[in-house]
C-alpha cells in the first residue's frame, strides 16, 4: 500500500515529533508544523521532511499555514491536530480568546475548515488529539467559552480537550457522506514537557519526582494510537465520529454526547475564528 501524506500539528515536540518518526519510517510523507522553528526545522532534517512553523495563538498564522499546506499538497490523507497544551494564569490571546480554548481547539478548527476542500476531495481522516481531561474537568458553556466565569486552569484545558471531541463529533455528521472521517484519542499520561507552563497541580505530576510514581509513559508509547489512527482505515480500524482511549472505543464526558451541543460549538467556533459562513 502507498504511503500517506499526513500533515502533523505539534510535531517538534513529545508525542507528535514521536509519531513523525515512526510515520516516516513506515513510508509515509509526513509535514511537521511546528512553533518552535529551532526544534521544528532539527527534526524535519533528521526525518528529509518539510516542515512549516505557525503559532495557534495567531490566527493570521493559521491562515498562513493553510495557503501553504494547500499550495504544497494537492492532496492530504490525514491532518492530525495534535497541537495543544495548557497554561497558566486566564491570558487573552491578540485574537481576542482565552489561550487555551485558542490554542487547543479554535486554531485547529480553522486550519481544518480552511483545508476542507482538500481533505474532502482527498477522503481524509482527521484526527484530533484529546485528552482524559475531558472527562475529569471539562463542563462547556457556549454562552462563556472564554471561561471569564468560572476559569480554572483545569476547567479551561477540560474544555478545550472536550471540544476536540465534539469537533470530531460534528465533523463526521457534517461530512461523513463526503468522505470525510474524524476521530478524537487520549494518548495517555505520556512524559512530556506538558504542563510546564502553569502552577497546577498538573504540573507537579508531569515535572517532579511525582511522575515516575504515576505511571506516566515515554513519548514513543504515547505516540503508538495516534500513529494507529494515522495509518488506520476507517471503518475497518477505526469508526469515524467516536472517541479512543487505548485504542479501543471510550466513555467520555457525557456532553460529548450531546448532538445539540456539538452544533452549537461548531457554529460559535464558526463566527469566533471569523470564518464566513457555517457549513
Amino acid at each position: 500500500m502507498p504511503g500517506k501524506t499526513i500533515i502533523l500539528t505539534g510535531a517538534s515536540d513529545g508525542i507528535g515529533a514521536a509519531a513523525a518518526r515512526k510515520l516516516v519510517a513506515d513510508g509515509h510523507t509526513v509535514a511537521l508544523v511546528g512553533r518552535s522553528k529551532q526544534k521544528t526545522e532539527a527534526l524535519a532534517r533528521e526525518l528529509k521532511a518539510d516542515s512549516f512553523l505557525a503559532d495557534f495563538t495567531q490566527f493570521s498564522e493559521v491562515r498562513a499555514l493553510a495557503a501553504s499546506l494547500q499550495g504544497s499538497y494537492p492532496r492530504i490523507d490525514v491532518l492530525v491536530n495534535n497541537a495543544g497544551g495548557i497554561f497558566g494564569d486566564q491570558t487573552r490571546t491578540a485574537d481576542g480568546f482565552e489561550k487555551t480554548l485558542q490554542v487547543n481547539h479554535l486554531a485547529p478548527f480553522l486550519l481544518t475548515n480552511l483545508l476542507l476542500d482538500t481533505l474532502i476531495s482527498s477522503n481524509a481522516s482527521v484526527v484530533n488529539t484529546s485528552s482524559v481531561g475531558a472527562r475529569l474537568f471539562g463542563r462547556v458553556d457556549l454562552k462563556d467559552l472564554n471561561n471569564e466565569a468560572k476559569y480554572s486552569v483545569a476547567k479551561a484545558y477540560g474544555d478545550a480537550k472536550l471540544a476536540n471531541i465534539l469537533f470530531a463529533k460534528e465533523l463526521d455528521r457534517r461530512y461523513g457522506d463526503q468522505g470525510i472521517s474524524a476521530v478524537a484519542f487520549h494518548p495517555g499520561n505520556v512524559r512530556t514537557n506538558f504542563a510546564s507552563d502553569t502552577t497546577s497541580a498538573m504540573r507537579f505530576i508531569y515535572h517532579t519526582p511525582l511522575g515516575r510514581l504515576t505511571g506516566l509513559i515515554s513519548p514513543e508509547k504515547g505516540a503508538e494510537p495516534l500513529v494507529w489512527l494515522a495509518q488506520g482505515t476507517p471503518g475497518r480500524d477505526w469508526v469515524s465520529g467516536e472517541y479512543y482511549e487505548k485504542q479501543k472505543i471510550a466513555k467520555t464526558n457525557p456532553q460529548a454526547g450531546d448532538p445539540q451541543l456539538a452544533s452549537g460549538l461548531w457554529e460559535r467556533s464558526v463566527d469566533m475564528v471569523g470564518l464566513a459562513t457555517a457549513a
